[in-house]
């Protein structure tokens, strides 16, 4: 059974960062493309960022330039550095495989605020 655990999550100041990690069981996540995506109340879960299995990244435009992600391969992790973290950065933050949709974990909250 495959599934998600992400972490590193927090309360956070505008213009600051974090790093979040995602770790996974039951599947081995070098095969394929992932992301990080993320939903706030009343919204879509809507993808920010993706890193395909050959390493290519894509972002959403409001966070390139901002948030990095990555992947190593040998811990089953995919990590999303995030930088100058706004307000609008709120949100329950998600990883999965965009190709494959497996179950989704219980996500961490990151709150941007003063």
């Amino acid at each position: 059974q495959v599934q998600f655990v992400e972490s590193g999550g927090g309360l956070v100041q505008p213009g600051g960062s974090l790093r979040l990690s995602c770790v996974a069981s039951g599947v081995i996540l070098g095969i394929y493309d992932m992301g990080w995506y993320r939903q706030t109340p009343g919204k879509q879960r809507e993808l920010v960022a993706r890193i395909r299995a050959g390493g290519s990244t894509e972002y959403e435009d409001s966070v390139k330039g901002r948030f990095t992600i990555s992947r190593v391969n040998s811990r089953n992790t995919v990590y999303l550095q995030m930088n100058s973290l706004k307000p609008e950065d709120t949100a329950v933050y998600y990883c999965n495989a965009p190709t494959r949709a497996f179950k989704w974990g219980q996500g961490t909250q990151v709150t941007v605020s003063s």
